[in-house]
């Protein structure tokens, strides 16, 4: 492991504890139109809307799609983004090791607007922040973590990478960085298979650099 230059995170589940608020918005979509899936919400936790769509509401589903767009642009509108614990003093603590720091995120600009409002502080905690727009590949790809690794002038091994999702993890690991798994959305044992190391939450964490 090299000296570590970056830290890069995941948005929901990461920095913010909203996969809970995912679960019950997806879990009602869900059950209105796939009624014969029960627990869906749960297989699709991690998966950028595109890969949800694609996957479970195409063919004679694919026409409510407006519908369900509208409905999630309201929900994360109104969502409670709170921080996960410790995350605000783990950040502070990376800009006084002079770590660049990057949210790097499949959630677009509308979903990101919500998020300033609720936190006008947000963009002064990051370096960048990479959204949905700034990617041609999704996540499992290494696209967006290499694409934010490449905005430092950093190499992949000088990038620590905090990721939740299955997805995610394995995105991580594909651009051939260090990866550490929040246990916020997924079992502890589940995702550790995925990643260099699994913590609860932010308190008490640090970088060895």
């Amino acid at each position: 492991m090299d000296k570590v230059k970056a830290a890069l995170f995941d948005l929901d589940g990461v920095v913010f504890d909203t996969e809970p608020q995912y679960t019950v918005f997806w879990g009602a979509q869900c059950r209105e139109f796939h009624p014969e899936h029960p627990g869906l919400e749960h297989e699709i936790k991690g998966q950028t809307l595109d890969q949800i769509y694609d996957a479970w509401f195409d063919g004679d589903l694919k026409e409510i799609r407006p519908t369900l767009t509208q409905r999630l642009n309201d929900f994360e509108r109104d969502m409670d983004y709170l921080y996960v614990a410790g995350f605000e003093d783990f950040i502070t603590y990376l800009r006084k090791q002079d770590i660049k720091t990057a949210v790097v995120t499949s959630s677009n600009q509308a979903k990101m607007q919500s998020v300033y409002r609720k936190h006008p502080e947000f963009t002064g905690l990051f370096d960048a922040i990479l959204t949905s727009e700034d990617f041609e590949y999704s996540k499992p790809h290494p696209d967006c973590y290499l694409k934010a690794a490449a905005r430092f002038g950093a190499t992949p091994a000088a990038c620590v990478v905090f990721e939740d999702s299955f997805n995610g993890l394995k995105s991580g690991r594909a651009a051939g960085m260090n990866v550490i798994g929040l246990a916020t959305t997924n079992a502890a044992e589940a995702i550790a298979p995925f990643c260099d190391r699994v913590i609860k939450d932010f308190r008490d964490f640090k970088i060895t650099i």
